[in-house]
């Protein structure tokens, strides 16, 4: 670059230094923009503008708390979708087994589903490419099949007893992704609803749920948050104002530059007269833990589980002019008794997550005296001053320890390979029709359906394939297990995710005992703290 050039050039970032300086931005801000423009114009090799800008944006919020981040242009969309409630493509539910797309189930009401397209059925073709023995992903999948509302795709498909393949052409739509995964009645009173995330469809699904139960005459509730990781705070503060009586602090945010928001209940709540249990583990953040927290604050109900995940922090979505996205941290949020559940991050990114993975080692998930909370953390719940804790999550009123009774590194390595979810695939998809001819509902095939020998030898087999070797005094332990999903997989794929659940949930221990607490009104209300006066 000639001496003029660079004399120009020195004077165009001159010039744009008092442009933004009169914009009111910093210097600061100036000179993050005069090293780019520097290395762009001047620097003695070429460099990726693009890659070192994302590399400076990521690192800059990773030193400032650890739920502030970039998502690049490419992933926004993917990142978004779950969150949103929907997406647009054909509607289907399909896996990927021995290079094959496998048909689960068409979405009841899609497109899919409106052409004629099976459980069951094989995608051999999209758009006359051809997507059997290619090694297509199911990301390569999804490419393919999702589109534009109105828009068209031709599939081809091999069915089962059919002759020639068939063709499809399939007229895409919006698909919901549903974030309730399971809702039914566990006994002939007591309710189970079981949410997947926080998204913007959540408050109207669980309460198209709760209308469907209380058509079968739920009186009580159980809400399942176990490994719900959060998304959207609205739906959650929707669904605590259902539980609450009117005018109830929900929560409040409160920021550098966020005045404090305050979220308090209707008076309309549907299910204000219900007793409610609220399941929570390790694995329940952000908006699950303000929903247990209002519950918990306001002695609305009984939280069973292990302490949450602690995510206190309000992140903002902010789009960046090339489709990228950054989600930063604008504020904290309280619980209703002003408790800040949020995890201390002054350490460090690194250290943050270290000390949540370090409770699968300390103890803390088998015994609940391995938790030790410091008095400066102590807080009272609004009603009966029950001592509660804040800072590093939502700590239960009755503690569930981690159930380790069935582990053993041969079922983890049955489940890493996928050798047991492919495997039951294939079974089902090859024994689809004498279960639909054995079992004309779900009721008689809970009832009456048993994993046998047989397909135990086979999985055994397919194991093997695997390298998974087989291990009988491993298998011994984790048994009861094993068949317990294998058996709930078969119902999954015969009919939905909502029978998956009824049959693992049959002896789960949060379960039972949220069914102990609900069953008798007396355990129930001391555990909350009320006299015997008042109930």
């Amino acid at each position: 670059m000639t001496k003029r050039l660079i004399l120009i050039f020195a004077a165009a970032l001159l010039f744009q230094g008092a442009a933004l300086r009169s914009q009111g931005l910093t210097q600061e801000t100036f000179k993050i923009g005069k090293t780019l423009a520097l290395l762009e114009a001047i620097y003695v090799d070429s460099v990726n503008i693009s890659s070192i800008t994302e590399q400076m944006i990521i690192g800059t919020l990773r030193n400032l708390d650890p739920h502030s981040v970039y998502i690049p242009a490419k992933e926004v969309q993917e990142e978004n979708e779950p969150l949103q409630g929907n997406f647009e493509g054909i509607g289907i539910q399909f896996n990927l087994l021995n290079d094959t797309i496998i048909i689960i189930s068409p979405i009841p009401g899609g497109p899919s589903e409106k052409v004629g397209i099976l459980a069951g059925d094989r995608i051999v073709s999209i758009a006359g490419e051809k997507v059997t023995g290619t090694g297509i992903t199911t990301t390569g999948v999804q490419k393919r099949l999702r589109g534009p509302k109105g828009t068209k795709v031709d599939v081809m498909v091999f069915r089962k007893g059919e002759k020639e393949l068939l063709d499809f052409t399939i007229t895409r739509d919006k698909i919901p992704v549903n974030s309730l995964d399971a809702a039914y009645m566990v006994t002939d009173k007591v309710g189970y609803i079981k949410l997947s995330r926080f998204s913007e469809q959540t408050a109207g699904e669980f309460a198209q749920a709760v209308n469907s139960l209380r058509d079968l005459r739920m009186e009580n509730l159980i809400i399942d948050l176990r490994g719900n990781s959060g998304g959207y705070m609205v739906p959650a503060i929707q669904i605590a104002d259902e539980l609450l009586a009117g005018n109830e602090l929900i929560v409040y945010l409160e920021g550098r530059n966020t005045s404090r928001q305050d979220y308090r209940s209707a008076p309309s709540g549907t299910l204000t007269r219900a007793r409610v249990a609220v399941l929570i583990d390790e694995g329940s953040a952000s908006a699950s833990e303000i929903l247990a927290g209002a519950v918990q604050d306001w002695d609305r109900g009984v939280v069973i589980g292990r302490r949450s995940f602690g995510k206190g922090l309000v992140q903002n979505r902010f789009p960046l002019p090339d489709g990228s996205e950054i989600r930063l941290t604008i504020a904290r949020y309280y619980t209703p008794s002003g408790r800040s559940i949020q995890t201390p991050y002054n350490e460090g990114f690194d250290k943050y997550f270290q000390t949540f993975y370090s409770r699968y080692f300390n103890g803390e998930l088998i015994h609940p005296d391995s938790l030790n909370l410091p008095d400066s953390l102590k807080a009272f719940t609004i009603r009966n001053k029950r001592l509660v804790y804040g800072g590093g999550g939502i700590s239960p009123d009755i503690f569930i320890p981690i159930d380790t009774t069935y582990y053993s590194d041969y079922y983890r390595d049955l489940i890493r390979t996928s050798t047991l979810t492919n495997f039951m695939l294939a079974y089902t998809d090859r024994n689809r029709k004498e279960f639909t001819r054995r079992y004309r509902n779900f009721e008689t095939f809970n009832r009456e359906y048993r994993i046998e020998g047989s397909i135990i030898e086979e999985l055994k087999a397919a194991g093997e394939k695997n390298g998974v070797r087989f291990n009988q005094e491993q298998f011994d332990v984790s048994a009861p297990e094993i068949k317990s999903v294998m058996k709930a997989l078969v119902a999954r794929d015969l009919w939905d995710m909502n029978e998956y659940f009824k049959v693992v949930n049959e002896n789960d221990d949060g379960i039972g005992k949220a069914l102990d607490v609900l069953n008798d009104p007396l355990l129930y209300e001391g555990l909350l703290g009320y006299r015997k006066e008042e109930r």
